[in-house]
């Protein structure tokens, strides 16, 4: 207990300090690609939500997902790559390498999909190289270069909302 609320407040000053000089990125590009940062502690249809995507224009192959949840247990399987607070040191660095390959790939467009603050998230986010970044806006308003008021288990006015304002941004 004593150490997640350690490692909770060292990654939460890590946020502070790296958002003082952050500026989300904004391009002009149409959208291709999608990464999808899901919370699965609070939201499990990642599978209903993808194919919202999918209706409203993002080809399948152009999507990456990254799960997190809480605790993991030992059985337990899923069908994309997924991580855990385990999963991340002390220092903020994350140890497995999906979760870094999830970070480090350029993508147009990231849905941090999770309306509930967590800093391992926020870190996700933070670092991911995503040229145009939407989330809820519950979470950090600088974080995110677009943000939609709805809640998480509501994936289908989420969608409808995001595509509605591409459309305006001329982004899709």
């Amino acid at each position: 207990m004593f150490l997640r609320f350690m490692k909770d407040f060292v990654i939460k000053n890590l946020i502070k300090k790296s958002l003082l000089n952050y500026k989300p990125d904004v391009t002009q590009e149409k959208i291709q690609t999608v990464g999808l940062l899901i919370d699965e502690s609070y939201f499990t249809k990642e599978s209903e939500l993808i194919e919202d995507l999918v209706a409203g224009g993002i080809s399948r192959n152009a999507i990456d997902v990254l799960i997190y949840k809480d605790q993991i247990k030992k059985r337990e399987t899923f069908e994309n790559p997924f991580f855990s607070r385990r999963n991340v040191s002390f220092k903020g660095e994350f140890q497995k390498k999906e979760v870094s390959d999830f970070i480090q790939k350029p993508v147009d467009m990231l849905i941090s999909y999770y309306d509930v603050e967590k800093p391992i998230l926020k870190l996700v986010t933070l670092q991911s190289k995503a040229g145009f970044k939407v989330g809820f806006s519950t979470i950090d308003k600088r974080l995110n270069s677009f943000m939609i008021g709805t809640m998480a288990e509501k994936h289908q006015e989420f969608v409808s909302e995001l595509f509605k304002y591409l459309k305006i941004l001329n982004k899709v």
